[in-house]
């Protein structure tokens, strides 16, 4: 073996997980023709076959097989030493990588503007997405999720928020078709829900269990799509209650739901249980939430 380079087995990875190079590539953000080369590099350096190419992508040789089951966990090993070795310097300068829901990640502009006048140095990485992150994954140093509490024993979890979600009719949608009075003329309005991965949560199930299919008329797996439609007079759809309270436009019903379970969590490893930064967005976080209910 010569010429080991780690970037080749990160873009193999990629391969390995899309099954083509055209798709990893987009992910890696390089064209196809730079993911082959590293493959090709990265095979003749081993000299195994990590794939074998036929029209419809790459498929896993054995050798590549245990190429895509090792590999995540050295990135994983190796994003915890980055950030137990970050933890030593008490973070004043460098990257703070947050993940949070994409619905929920305008409430940290407050906090962060706040945290920047106290570490001026560092720069903000936001991934807003629907996908849940393992915490053990090293991807990111806060994890903000809703939900019920997570729980696991190597992460911290802090509470934020409550979830206040309530079902809401634009002005439009209301001169068009009403507000139903309960649940027994819910049957008689359209409705914007989402996809079915998310027909769990309570506020969710609270309002879809008195629905057929065809009122149903618009789905998304993301809540700021359907609020979108919610505020077009498409239909009316469930959103949180600090992003509703910004369109005077909309109407709530009102429905009563048990969210006592249901809130916003802050979360991080427990290797980074002292990071001065950490702490700190905690803080600016809370304050400004208490702030923005008041």
């Amino acid at each position: 073996m010569r010429n080991i380079n780690w970037d080749d087995f990160r873009i193999a990875l990629k391969v390995a997980q899309f099954g083509t190079l055209t798709h990893a590539g987009k992910a890696l953000q390089m064209n196809h023709t730079t993911v082959l080369r590293h493959i090709n590099h990265l095979e003749d350096a081993l000299n195994i076959k990590l794939f074998i190419r036929h029209q419809r992508g790459y498929q896993l040789t054995d050798a590549g097989e245990i190429l895509a089951k090792k590999v995540p966990k050295i990135i994983e090993h190796f994003n915890q030493l980055i950030n137990e070795m970050s933890n030593t310097e008490q973070n004043t300068h460098g990257h703070l990588r947050i993940t949070t829901l994409s619905d929920y990640a305008s409430l940290l502009s407050t906090a962060l503007k706040a945290f920047r006048s106290e570490f001026p140095n560092i720069r903000i990485h936001i991934m807003a997405t629907e996908k849940i992150i393992p915490v053990e994954s090293g991807s990111a140093h806060i994890f903000i999720r809703a939900g019920r509490q997570p729980v696991g024993p190597d992460i911290i979890v802090k509470k934020l928020m409550n979830l206040n979600m309530d079902y809401y009719a634009s002005d439009e949608y209301i001169k068009a078709y009403g507000l139903p009075k309960g649940t027994q003329d819910y049957y008689q309005h359209y409705w914007a829900m989402p996809s079915e991965d998310k027909h769990h949560l309570p506020f969710i199930k609270a309002v879809i269990s008195h629905l057929s299919n065809e009122q149903i008329i618009y789905q998304s797996n993301q809540f700021s799509v359907l609020r979108s439609a919610v505020l077009e007079g498409i239909a009316i759809g469930p959103i949180a209650k600090h992003k509703a309270i910004k369109y005077p436009q909309l109407k709530p019903l009102n429905v009563k739901i048990n969210q006592d379970d249901e809130a916003l969590w802050f979360i991080y490893h427990r290797d980074l249980k002292n990071n001065t930064r950490i702490n700190a967005l905690y803080n600016y976080l809370s304050d400004s939430i208490d702030t923005s209910d008041s």
